[in-house]
């Protein structure tokens, strides 16, 4: 369990903080709205009202106690830059801060942030990946050569093990689990014999894995 900030409570911030205390984190949220933080506040640990490009504000809320500090402003660019800043300078141990290109990355990352996310960007990569390659349903990119790739099974190789077809060697894929019915099988063996209907959780390159899914 982390104990976790979320500054900016737009679409993008409430879903982050729902999803950090859906996972047993200890979330506060900030916001300069009365009505919204009053219309959050009974789903977190903790919820104030305040402007956080005022340093006594950050400073009243301990940021430099939490864990990950969410920095989640996405409509206004210079208040992400002054708190992201802010942030640093009274000692918070990892920020978070979201941009909308890679221009605004750049600059958050020199003001401090250590990590700098553009969902708009990555859903849109993701989204495009998803409709362009046949029968991939789920796509996590891991660095700009790999990701982890949901895909099914070639019909062929029912019955058969995964030493049998040799996955790795034919295909240059390694298979993190089997996916049947909603059931996760991780880190199955050699001699996993695959059945009707499984698909694989798999890691590799994307041409690799597209060969794959398409039956290639």
């Amino acid at each position: 369990m982390k104990s976790v900030i979320v500054i900016g409570m737009g679409r993008f911030g409430r879903r982050l903080a729902s999803k950090m205390a859906e996972l047993g984190n200890d979330v506060m949220i900030v916001d300069q709205s009365e009505s919204l933080i009053d219309e959050l506040a009974p789903n977190f640990t903790d919820a104030h009202i305040g402007d956080c490009r005022i340093e006594g504000v950050l400073r009243s809320l301990g940021v430099n106690n939490f864990d990950i500090c969410f920095v989640t402003i996405g409509e206004n660019f210079q208040s992400s830059l002054e708190i992201t800043s802010l942030l640093k300078e009274l000692g918070a141990k990892y920020v978070v801060s979201k941009a909308v290109s890679e221009i605004q990355s750049k600059f958050l990352l020199r003001c401090g942030a250590d990590e700098v996310v553009l969902p708009e960007r990555e859903m849109a990569d993701k989204l495009a990946f998803k409709h362009n390659a046949k029968n991939v349903f789920d796509y996590i990119e891991i660095s700009p050569e790999y990701a982890i790739y949901e895909i099914p099974i070639n019909a062929s190789w029912i019955g058969n093990s995964i030493s049998t077809l040799n996955i790795r060697r034919m295909h240059g894929i390694n298979i993190l689990a089997i996916k049947n019915q909603g059931e996760l099988k991780p880190l199955p063996g050699p001699d996993y014999h695959f059945i009707a209907d499984d698909h694989m959780v798999v890691i590799g390159k994307a041409a690799d894995v597209i060969k794959v899914s398409a039956g290639v």
